[in-house]
Formats: structure tokens, sequence, C-alpha cells
């Protein structure tokens, strides 16, 4: 199970738990203070012991490289303040389709909405549609036209 916590705050963790050990600490004690196992405190002193602070840093994350980088995530965020008027559309909601096509068009990274949603998840968006509002000049409309022509025809039947 991976430890919980950002790559910086476990690499301090690390740090830590190094000097712990140096100002006469036990493995036990400094693997209590630091919340980590014993295992993984003598782990990190025997790779500081052979590699030294280098040895404690975080390695690089496997796995594929991000399309869309942390610079153009934020660039992403401004582009989203903007609204998606903006870019063309009549109503003032986003929806991941739109999104996708604003990230297709501005980055040239072509994402499916589902992936959009992930990425909006990450940087901290959620989904959130305003309530529908009662618009009563409409109302007025209807009850004027409408109203009278079907209250005619339930009279007729």
């Amino acid at each position: 199970m991976r430890p919980k916590g950002t790559v910086k705050e476990l690499q301090r963790r690390r740090q830590r738990a190094i000097a712990l050990l140096n100002d006469g600490g036990g493995i036990r004690q400094v693997a209590r203070i630091v919340g980590s196992s014993g295992s993984s405190v003598v782990r990190w002193r025997d790779a500081h012991k052979k590699g030294g602070a280098k040895a404690l840093e975080p390695k690089p994350t496997p796995g594929r490289p991000k399309k869309l980088s942390d610079k153009k995530r934020q660039k992403l965020d401004r582009l989203l303040d903007k609204g998606p008027t903006a870019f063309g559309y009549k109503t003032n909601l986003w929806t991941l389709q739109r999104i996708a096509a604003v990230i297709c068009k501005k980055f040239r990274v072509c994402y499916h909405p589902s992936q959009v949603w992930r990425i909006l998840r990450q940087m901290g968006y959620s989904c959130q549609k305003p309530e529908r509002r009662r618009n009563e000049e409409r109302i007025a409309i209807w009850r004027k036209s409408d109203w009278p022509r079907i209250k005619k025809s339930s009279k007729k039947g």
C-alpha cells in the first residue's frame, strides 16, 4: 500500500527519520514519530548509508507522461474562467464535450469526455449545474396563448 502524502511530504518524512536516527533515536521510536514501519526506517537508513541524501529523493513516477502538462493545465484553468461563450457557445454552461473540444483546439491534445472529467477532478473542479429558475414572462405568455386553447379543447371532449 502506498503511503499517504505528497512526494515532497514523503521525502521530508524520510529526511526527518534520518535526522532522528543521527540524533540517537531507536528504529521503533523513529518509526512511531514519523508514522512509518520499522522496516521502512531501516530501509531508509541503509539507503542513506549507501547513497547519502540523494538516495532519499523520490524516484520518477512510472507510467506514461501526461499529455497535458501542469503548465497547460494552468492555462486551461484560465481558459475555463473565460466561460463557454468566449469560445462561441450560445449558453454559459460548460459540458465535458465542450471542454474536450477546447482542449483539442487550443492544445492539440484530444481527449474523450470521460478523461476530461478525470483531469478536471484532479484540477479541483466538481460537477455543478445551476438550478432551473421559473421564467415568469414565459409563464404569462403561455397562460394567455396556450392555456385558453387547451381549456377549450378539454371542454369539447
